[in-house]
C-alpha cells in the first residue's frame, strides 16, 4: 500500500497530538505509528490508499485542538504492508 511520512512542527507534544493522530488514523483505515521525536516533532508513518493518505495530512495540519502546528512535511515512501496503528 503506499505508505509516508510525515513529521509534524510546533506545540505537537503534550497536546494529545499522538492519540487524536491515531484516532484520525484508523478512521481513514491507515496503519502505522506516531511517536514523539526527541526534537520535539511528531513522526507519523502510515499506509493506505492515496486519498486516506491525503485526508491524513490535510488533519494533521490541524490536530487536535490544543496543538499548534508549524508545518507537516511529508515523504512518501516505498509500499509498506503495516498493520494496526501504534502510539509511541
Amino acid at each position: 500500500m503506499p505508505t509516508a511520512r510525515f513529521l509534524v512542527s510546533g506545540r505537537v507534544q503534550g497536546v494529545f497530538f499522538r492519540a487524536s493522530t491515531r484516532e484520525q488514523a484508523l478512521d481513514l483505515g491507515l496503519a502505522g505509528h506516531a511517536k514523539n521525536l526527541a526534537d520535539g516533532r511528531v513522526e507519523v508513518l502510515a499506509s493506505g490508499t492515496g486519498d486516506a493518505l491525503d485526508a491524513l495530512e490535510q488533519w494533521l495540519w490541524q490536530g487536535p485542538s490544543a496543538a499548534k502546528v508549524a508545518q507537516v512535511l511529508r515523504e512518501d515512501l516505498a509500499r509498506q504492508e503495516l498493520h494496526g496503528f501504534v502510539v509511541g
